[in-house]
Order: structure tokens, then sequence, then C-alpha cells
């Protein structure tokens, strides 16, 4: 996996890397999904599409993250993969992708974490050394 978990006082930081952005991007959503279920269990059979704009590269990784959860939240799905493609048009930058899963089945699927939202706190997205890193605090 490309995605670690930090030490946080209260909530969750979650760091992911990857060799493009979308890459990353779809690592991030990787760890958040992971917190709530072992993503290992779930199968992804159904699919949604998600498209989601911002002017930064750090307020579009809130917005996916947050888009993800929302879907989560109105489809009853737990999504276990990710595709992304980015794209930069001006002083826009839009991330068109999925998210697949299955519904969530407590014969299933072991219930951890909930996340409850994205938050701003060590939002960060940055190039290093040939990697994109994307790293922020999930409220939980």
């Amino acid at each position: 996996m490309a995605f670690e978990y930090l030490d946080h006082i209260s909530d969750v930081c979650i760091r992911a890397s990857g060799e493009t952005m979308g890459e990353v991007f779809c690592e991030a959503a990787r760890a958040m999904f992971n917190l709530m279920v072992d993503i290992g269990q779930v199968a992804p059979r159904e699919a949604v599409k998600v498209r989601v704009s911002a002017r930064t590269p750090n307020l579009l990784l809130v917005e996916w993250l947050g888009q993800l959860l929302s879907d989560k939240d109105l489809t009853g799905l737990i999504f276990c993969r990710f595709s992304a493609t980015i794209e930069q048009k001006g002083e826009q930058i839009t991330l068109v992708g999925s998210a697949r899963g299955e519904a969530f089945d407590p014969s299933l699927h072991e219930a951890k974490t909930e996340v409850k939202g994205v938050t701003y706190a060590g939002l960060r997205v940055w190039e290093e050394d040939g990697q994109f890193i994307a790293q922020c605090v999930l409220d939980v």
C-alpha cells in the first residue's frame, strides 16, 4: 500500500504517495476507506463516477475525498478501488474519476473507524524526488 497513518492528537492524518497526481489521490482515497473497513474484503461490484474541481491541488484533494464520503452516504457503498485523471485548464483543476465497491454488509465487512469529514488541517499536496505526496487530517 502506498499510504500511511501519521500520529495526530485526536483525528487521523493520512499521507499517500504515487507516481502521478491521479495516483496519489487514489491512494489517499484508499487510505480513507481502509480506516472505515478492511478494503481487502470489499469487492469492486458497483461504480460511481466522480467529477470535482478546485483552484489548487490541496483544495482538489478535499473536494475529492469529501465527494467520496458523500457518495458513500448516499449510495450505501463502501469503496475499494479508485481511478482519477486530473487536468488543469486555466485556473481550474478538474478530477474526473470513479470509485468502485459494494454495499456495506456487516456479515462480510467489519466496521472500523467512522470518518466524519475531511479537514484542512495538515493539508498539503506536493512533489518530492519524482513522487507526488498528499497529506490531510480526517475527522473521525
